[in-house]
């Protein structure tokens, strides 16, 4: 027995079927609800240049909306195990296709910023409960790596050409591309089985965490929230990180979308992997390969350094988040534990454009890189510390 024993979680509740289909299923309906933190760069770039926004307008936009979706994953936690999921989710999804409609007509910085703060917050119910589901699936690595697999291959889609065409149809291409994914979403959400172990059950509460447990998972949750500080206050102004260091806007959203989709292999690394070689090892390296991306975003007057940085950064972010998820769902079979991460995970989201936003107001990027890289490099600390207590759960295999 291992000094770690006391955090051992309940046993997983299995559901009746863990295959990869299921997950793709679930990651599209995850996916739905907040796919602009993945076009953040395209969304935050047409409100500059579509409806002349200033930068700090334009990252409160962005920031509303993650913010939005940080009260939603809150109101998640609470009412998770409540909510039957399949008409929670059909119910979320009407109304995000709904707000994104109405955003097509809000021509006003702080009207759309409530707009999509309201958005925001129906978007992160809709993650928080899917995500209650994904955790409690037979491998919950596997399921947040075909999220980040999905979020990825579709972002890509979205920065390299969502960019090239608000010039030509304006700011409603963004939120209708919005507005589409998230019908779909809809669909899927009934052709999905009835899974055992996920529906609402409020006969037998989660298990309590020890202590040893609450602070690990609070390391994991530290972790998730300056990762994702730190990758999106670069990533939302990425596009104009690119064309302050006068490199051509066509290659900027090319590079931008092939970096996307070069990225997923992060998160396809982790569906093969799994936790065969622990999380610690994974992880570290990881993060030496995201600090030195970032920190070659001091070059970004090369191309060639701002594609391969992009690249890089990409790929260690969908091979992170999915593990951090991971290690909390671990921690706590229930799912409630994985949807609280997702409401930090918006807090962190949420707070990178918005810091980013006041940060650029002299257009000046090099204190945003080296905030990043201060806000990676704490997040590696703690995850470090949390995945070496996970690691001694189980055995590696």
């Amino acid at each position: 027995m291992t000094r770690a024993a006391s955090a051992t979680p309940a046993p997983r509740i299995v559901p009746a079927s863990g295959s990869l289909w299921l997950y793709a299923g679930l990651a599209l309906l995850a996916t739905a609800g907040f796919f602009y933190v993945n076009i953040m760069s395209a969304i935050v770039d047409g409100l500059v240049t579509g409806l002349g926004f200033s930068n700090p307008q334009a990252g409160m936009v962005g920031a509303a909306n993650i913010y939005g979706a940080s009260v939603g994953s809150f109101i998640a936690v609470l009412l998770v195990r409540r909510l039957p999921w399949r008409p929670a989710l059909i119910v979320l999804l009407t109304l995000l296709v709904l707000l994104d409609l109405i955003s097509l007509v809000v021509p006003s910085a702080p009207l759309l910023t409530g707009v999509r703060a309201l958005h925001g917050v129906f978007g992160g119910m809709a993650v928080g409960v899917t995500y209650s589901v994904m955790a409690r699936t037979r491998s919950p690595d596997r399921a947040f790596g075909m999220l980040l697999l999905v979020q990825f291959g579709l972002g890509g889609l979205g920065v390299m050409f969502l960019p090239t065409l608000v010039p030509t149809y304006g700011t409603a291409v963004l939120f209708l591309s919005l507005a589409a994914l998230s019908t779909c979403a809809l669909v899927v959400t009934f052709t999905l089985p009835r899974l055992a172990g996920t529906d609402s059950d409020t006969r037998h509460g989660p298990a309590p965490l020890t202590r040893s447990a609450r602070n690990t998972a609070a390391l994991t949750l530290l972790a998730l929230f300056l990762f994702q500080a730190g990758n999106m206050a670069l990533t939302a102004f990425i596009i104009r990180l690119g064309e302050h260091f006068q490199l051509d806007r066509g290659f900027i959203g090319h590079a931008l979308g092939w970096a996307t989709w070069i990225g997923a292999a992060g998160a396809v690394l982790v569906i093969v992997m799994g936790t065969r070689f622990g999380r610690l090892r994974p992880l570290c390296i990881a993060t030496l390969i995201t600090l030195a991306g970032t920190a070659a975003f001091f070059r970004s007057d090369l191309g060639a350094v701002f594609f391969v940085a992009n690249v890089g950064t990409a790929i260690t972010w969908s091979f992170v988040v999915p593990y951090l998820f991971g290690m909390l769902s671990r921690l706590d079979a229930s799912g409630r534990l994985a949807t609280l991460g997702g409401f930090v995970s918006k807090l962190g989201l949420g707070s990178g454009p918005l810091f980013a936003g006041y940060v650029l107001r002299a257009n000046d990027f090099t204190p945003l890189i080296a905030a990043a890289i201060v806000a990676l490099a704490l997040a590696g600390v703690a995850m470090f510390l949390a995945a070496r207590r996970i690691d001694l759960l189980e055995p590696i295999a």
